[in-house]
C-alpha cells in the first residue's frame, strides 16, 4: 500500500518521463495487491494548476480525475478529521504547503509510504517522521 503524492499521480497517468522505473513498477504492484490511495486534496491540486496553464487534459480535469480514480487498484483517501489535525501538527519542521501536509498526514495515518519527487518532504522523511520513496527511481 502506498499513497501517490499529486505530481505523481499524474504522472503516472500520463506516462510522463519523471516517474522512474522502480516507482512504476510498485505502483503497479500496489494497485495489484493492497491500493495505491491518492488524497482526496489531490483533485483539487489537479483542479488549481489546471486552471493556472500548468496542467492541460484534453477532455478536461473533470473526466481525467474521474477516469484516474476509476484505475482498478486506485483508492481516494478522503480528508478525515484525523488527517486534518495531523496536518496541521506535523511533528519537526514540515514545509507550510497545506496540500502537502494533508497529502504527508494521509500517509501517516494509513501507516503507509508516500511515493514523491518532492525534495522538501523527501528531506522531511529522513528525520523519521514519514515514510517516503523518491519517485524518480
Amino acid at each position: 500500500m502506498i499513497v501517490l503524492d499529486t505530481h505523481v499521480l499524474v504522472w503516472a497517468m500520463e506516462n510522463h518521463r519523471h516517474l522512474g522505473t522502480n516507482a512504476a513498477g510498485l505502483i503497479d504492484e500496489s494497485t495489484f495487491s493492497d491500493g495505491a490511495y491518492v488524497s482526496a486534496i489531490s483533485c483539487w491540486e489537479i483542479s488549481m494548476l489546471a486552471d493556472k496553464g500548468k496542467l492541460e487534459f484534453h477532455q478536461g480535469v473533470r473526466t481525467w480525475v474521474e477516469k484516474a480514480l476509476a484505475k482498478p487498484g486506485l483508492f481516494l483517501a478522503p480528508i478525515e478529521p484525523e488527517i486534518g489535525i495531523d496536518a496541521g501538527q506535523l511533528p519537526g519542521s514540515p514545509h507550510g504547503d497545506p496540500s502537502d501536509r494533508i497529502i504527508m498526514a494521509t500517509a501517516r495515518a494509513l501507516g503507509c509510504p508516500l511515493l514523491t519527487a518532492d525534495e522538501a518532504i523527501l528531506e522531511y522523511a529522513t528525520a523519521g517522521h514519514l515514510e517516503a520513496i523518491d519517485a524518480r527511481r
